[in-house]
């Protein structure tokens, strides 16, 4: 773990490294971070508030899968960006492809999803992640996403 980053990382911090914002932004802190291994833990508290239980489902809010998966980009976004520092200034990076996605567990209101990603390989301006999302240490979903980054 790097010295010089002091954990846990807040959400005014993670705004600083990756550009999403509410609605969107679905990393909420950062509890683990390994520069040298490539991985990063990162927290989302799912609240009964999020605006797309009102429609998915009523009565029955579930987190969509989506979501899920985009949590995990994002997480490995902060990754990239507190790994490559200034060589990561003021890229965007883009989520263009999942693969070997799967999903064992319903995500509620109430649940705090843990997200554990890390970079399996660079290419050029490609990052590989595989990650885990997890409640209460059990997987509730999995994949692997490749995001691509560009000046922005």
């Amino acid at each position: 773990m790097s010295s010089q980053i002091q954990l846990p990382i807040d959400v005014a911090t993670i705004q600083t490294l990756i550009p999403h914002r509410y609605p969107f932004l679905l990393v909420d802190k950062i509890t683990a971070l390994d520069i040298e291994a490539k991985k990063i833990v990162g927290v989302k508290c799912v609240s009964n508030n999020e605006p797309y239980f009102q429609g998915h489902f009523p009565g029955s809010p579930i987190m969509p899968g989506v979501l899920i998966i985009e949590a995990l980009a994002q997480a490995g976004g902060v990754l990239t960006q507190l790994s490559l520092g200034r060589d990561a200034q003021s890229k965007l990076f883009y989520l263009v492809k999942v693969d070997n996605v799967r999903f064992t567990k319903q995500v509620v209101p109430g649940d705090v999803l843990e997200l554990h990603v890390e970079v399996k390989r660079m290419i050029r301006n490609m990052a590989v992640y595989y990650g885990e999302a997890k409640v209460d240490g059990e997987v509730v979903a999995c994949a692997e996403v490749l995001c691509a980054g560009t000046r922005g």
